[in-house]
């Protein structure tokens, strides 16, 4: 908020390689710490070493621009170890609620707000002054920090009595901070505070005081330059041009509320309206992470039954609902594992195994926890090697800190020989960390606290029903047993001491982000323990169905001998590609077609599509998917035939637009109907994919962080 009133256009005119921020003060509730964005930026020549995921602007196979995630390379599904940060949940919808809030204010709106809040601090500072309470700070926004030294307990018992809450800066300081909801009756209040506890009265002033105190702010440090200058923050002037310009956005997205979403390891499945509603609550909603215990009680009795609910589905003895996401769960989980190891006097202890078959996230965040990562090989059959792992444990000798193992497998199987690897480990001295991305499969069936596992996290925005489309946001609790409970994530007091726990805490609020929270219990508490777990046999059976389905027209990898799967399948595309060229991302590309989001890509192997259906799913649904699966191989027999052009075809071409479809011209030797309704059902409810095919090197070799000019856009104002 600052920046919009103060600071130079994009902080350009200072020598940062580095800058970071947060957008909690745009339109995004404090819920009790959280979830809320924040963004780093840095130069050009670092790009590459930036953490998390870049979005980038890009072309199209028409020419036309087209969003993409960029520079994918240095992302931890890739480079695994060697990425340059773990993190796979981004913070999207909180991003997307801040940007909301720049469209629906505008520049003059935001910068409004900011010289509001920028002159009541400094209106609040002068009043301050008045009564004999020193200011320390000169320069301030929206906060104050202020030297009450004897008078501090008195000051805070005072606020409290009249419902204001202040912030304690060590033994003898308060500090304040103001926002736009702050209005000249709070400061009434809050000065009237001061000056009975310092023997003073308070009148007020006379007139416009804050038109008259002095900016908190130095000369050079205020901003000249226009902002929010892309046209989109000038055009949004009612509810009804807000409304419309959401449904332009929202039309452009293949969601759950149009087609399942068959991501594997990506558990897209419902997230009720019921649980929902209950984030918006204001008790929920607009609670400080750091108000006095007595003022939370709710929120304290809803993350102990949680946390007791999540210890009973898993098996484990104590949980932490700390890390913000399920990377941080990892990161979090090896910590601990690492913090055990060191108070057994075995620090050495720092070689960290992990399956091949592993998300690239496990030994990204091995390699932020100060391990040495070493692979296991996987058989044939997708289940880790046992013979390789203990070759592994051997010569990592007294030196193997932890196996991280997911359950079941990122190759969609159950190990046949978990509790027999767990106990491998557990005999030359290590942990076991399961990692919980696929307890959509296990909850209700099976709990890891009893069959070997020492620590796990699980992704509520994944099992657990919290939203996450675009990314998040996300919870990653970790669950553990009784020996690892004093190494969990430590957390503050309003003060910055470590309150509890051996280790520093992960997140920036104690429970992490606890507005999101009520989500999970509220799915938690409805489902009931035979809900629970017919959700998932449910989704077992639908993984299932649509394998024994489609293994008629797709290799399926690493089912059983009985041809089962756990909660997703893997369909194998490289014999298609070896035989026609058509390549899993031709398939994919083609299903947008047919209306429906794409399978995970090339993971856990390249040249395949995981599919992951949910308990969501109905039958009506999983036909759907099933029958445009099988049109496409139809499709492809047809290139494999040479019944049509290797290159110019329905897949090489997807997804088609309806500029294309519409175009005066069309050369290609498949008709308009083929390229855009392959199926009868499309004519009734047609999803137009936004863009063409997105050239993927011309985004890398382009990569476009900011706002370009509108130029490069070419868009009429009503296509924004």
């Amino acid at each position: 908020a600052a920046l919009s009133d103060r600071l130079p256009s994009c902080r350009r005119h200072f020598d940062h390689t580095r800058d970071v921020s947060r957008r909690a003060r745009l339109g995004v509730p404090m819920g009790f710490g959280g979830p809320h964005a924040g963004f780093m930026a840095c130069r050009d020549a670092f790009k590459r070493n930036m953490p998390g995921r870049l979005v980038g602007v890009s072309r199209d196979s028409q020419g036309d621009p087209a969003m993409r995630l960029a520079l994918q390379t240095r992302e931890q599904h890739i480079r695994r170890e060697k990425a340059t940060s773990n993190i796979c949940t981004a913070q999207v919808l909180l991003a997307v609620m801040a940007g909301m809030y720049a469209v629906w204010h505008g520049p003059q709106g935001i910068r409004r707000i900011a010289s509001r809040v920028a002159h009541f601090s400094a209106y609040l500072r002068t009043s301050l002054l008045s009564l004999g309470m020193p200011v320390v700070n000169d320069t301030f926004f929206d906060t104050l920090l202020l030297d009450s030294g004897v008078h501090t307990a008195g000051v805070l018992r005072a606020a409290r009595a009249a419902s204001i809450n202040l912030r304690q800066v060590g033994d003898d300081r308060v500090a304040i901070s103001l926002d736009e909801t702050t209005d000249a009756t709070d400061l009434d209040r809050l000065l009237h505070v001061f000056a009975k506890v310092l023997g003073r009265t308070w009148k007020g002033q006379d007139g416009d005081g804050a038109g008259r105190a002095q900016s908190g702010i130095p000369a050079w440090l205020q901003r000249q330059s226009p902002i929010l200058s892309h046209p989109v923050f000038s055009q949004i002037h009612s509810e009804t041009d807000m409304l419309r310009y959401l449904r332009r956005l929202a039309d452009k997205d293949l969601a759950l509320d149009r087609t399942m979403i068959p991501l594997g390891s990506c558990t897209m499945k419902l997230n009720a309206t019921a649980e929902m509603i209950p984030i918006t609550w204001p008790g929920f909603a607009n609670l400080h992470p750091y108000v006095p215990s007595d003022q939370s009680l709710g929120y304290q009795t809803l993350i102990q039954r949680l946390s007791d609910a999540l210890c009973a589905i898993t098996g484990y003895a104590v949980a932490s609902l700390q890390p913000n996401s399920g990377a941080q769960g990892e990161f979090a989980g090896l910590m601990a594992i690492r913090a055990y190891h060191r108070s057994q006097g075995q620090a050495r202890r720092d070689v960290c195994l992990i399956p091949a078959s592993a998300h690239g996230t496990n030994p990204a965040s091995a390699q932020l926890a100060g391990m040495h990562v070493v692979v296991v090989a996987s058989d044939d059959h997708g289940n880790v090697d046992v013979a390789d792992l203990k070759t592994k444990i051997a010569q990592a000798g007294d030196r193997l800190a932890a196996l991280m193992i997911t359950y079941p497998s990122t190759h969609g199987v159950f190990e046949v020989a978990i509790t027999d690897i767990c106990d491998l480990v557990h005999a030359a001295g290590g942990q076991v960390y399961l990692d919980g991305a696929n307890m959509n499969a296990m909850v209700g069936l099976a709990r890891p606290g009893l069959f070997g596992s020492d620590i796990s996290h699980l992704n509520l925005h994944k099992t657990f029903c919290i939203p996450h489309g675009g990314g998040g946001p996300g919870v990653g609790p970790i669950v553990a047993r009784a020996h690892l409970a004093p190494f969990l994530p430590g957390v503050l007091d309003h003060l910055g001491k470590l309150e509890k726990g051996a280790c520093g805490p992960v997140a920036a609020a104690p429970y992490g982000s606890a507005g999101i929270l009520p989500i999970s219990y509220a799915y938690i508490a409805m489902m009931g323990a035979d809900g629970l777990r017919r959700a998932s046999e449910v989704a077992i059976l639908n993984a299932n169905y649509i394998a024994a389905r489609l293994g008629k027209h797709y290799p399926i990898l690493y089912a059983t001998g009985k041809g089962r799967v756990a909660h997703e399948c893997i369909l194998d595309i490289r014999p298609i590609k070896d035989g026609c060229g058509v390549t899993a991302e031709d398939v994919a590309k083609r299903l947008v077609d047919y209306g429906f989001h794409a399978p995970t890509m090339s993971f856990p192997v390249a040249g395949t599509l995981m599919v992951e259906p949910t308990e969501s799913e109905g039958q009506f649904e999983l036909d759907r998917f099933i029958d445009a699966m099988i049109a496409i191989r139809a499709e492809i027999a047809q290139i494999e035939r040479s019944e049509c052009d290797a290159l110019d075809n329905v897949l090489k071409n997807a997804p088609h637009t309806a500029q294309m479809v519409t175009a005066s011209q069309w050369q290609h030797g498949y008709t308009r109907e083929e390229a855009a309704y392959p199926l009868a059902g499309l004519r009734q409810n047609k999803y137009w994919p936004p863009v063409a095919r997105v050239d993927n090197a011309y985004g890398d070799r382009n990569l476009v962080c900011s706002c370009p000019p509108v130029e490069a856009y070419a868009e009429d104002a009503h296509h924004v």
